[in-house]
């Protein structure tokens, strides 16, 4: 598939506007640096939703050999972490209508796009995901395990916390997509909880409502460095199964 840039409409560049200045309001304070770094290095701006043939595929692929791949929606397991291990980050391109702005029930592009792709010009982030997706493709036919894997890609790439100077900053595309997560999940009275691998494969989440809490990691390099204890569970969970 391609992007469909010039069946975008007014509208649809107006949408994006006003989620983009919207979000930008608030995630200065509140998002991780690497995020706003990212934010500038891909390109994105208020008055036109970004053409990802044209611009921020020319220059992921400069930063960190990545690109974004069109897809129709959501798409299965094997093929998402297929693209993942082949550094393809999937996005849709349809855009909410403005009965939609504050609810979706699947991601359209300003979640997968603006939530998402200003971090993959951060290379250990990057680097986890791609290793995180070579895991799952190991273990693609056993859907118990996947669902735990899910849960690591939820509770980090989706509605991750990171420890910024002194701070709790946002990393997680749900989250940054989101002004009322935004705000929320950095309050001081949400529970939050250092990054632990075996603590979040047990841990299930909710898709309907803003998280109960939230896993903060100290550096993208910690996250790169766990994909070997996030596999070596696995294949603990794997063998005391097959032994019953």
């Amino acid at each position: 598939m391609k992007q469909p840039y010039e069946k975008y409409t007014k509208t649809d560049h107006l949408m994006w506007k006003r989620l983009f200045e919207r979000q930008m309001e608030i995630l200065p304070r509140l998002a991780s640096e690497a995020y706003l770094t990212g934010i500038e290095q891909v390109g994105f701006v208020a008055d036109h939703i970004p053409n990802l043939t044209a611009e921020t595929n020319p220059r992921l692929r400069a930063l960190t050999g990545w690109e974004v791949y069109v897809v129709p929606g959501l798409i299965p397991h094997q093929e998402f972490y297929q693209h993942l291990a082949n550094r393809q980050f999937p996005a849709s391109t349809w855009l909410r209508s403005p009965e939609q702005l504050d609810y979706l029930e699947e991601p359209d592009m300003f979640h997968d796009t603006f939530g998402h792709v200003p971090l993959l010009c951060q290379q250990a982030f990057c680097d986890f995901m791609a290793d995180l997706s070579r895991v799952a493709l190991r273990f693609i036919e056993q859907s118990h395990l996947i669902e735990r894997l899910s849960r690591l890609y939820w509770y980090t790439v989706e509605f991750g916390l990171i420890h910024e100077n002194g701070a709790q900053k946002i990393y997680g595309g749900g989250i940054l997509s989101s002004p009322g997560e935004s705000a929320y999940s950095v309050r001081p009275d949400v529970p939050k909880r250092p990054f632990d691998v075996e603590v979040i494969l047990n841990t299930p989440y909710q898709i309907d409502r803003f998280q109960e809490h939230y896993f903060v990691i100290d550096s993208y390099e910690q996250l790169y460095a766990s994909v070997p204890e996030i596999e070596k569970l696995l294949e603990n969970i794997e063998e005391k199964e097959s032994v019953y």
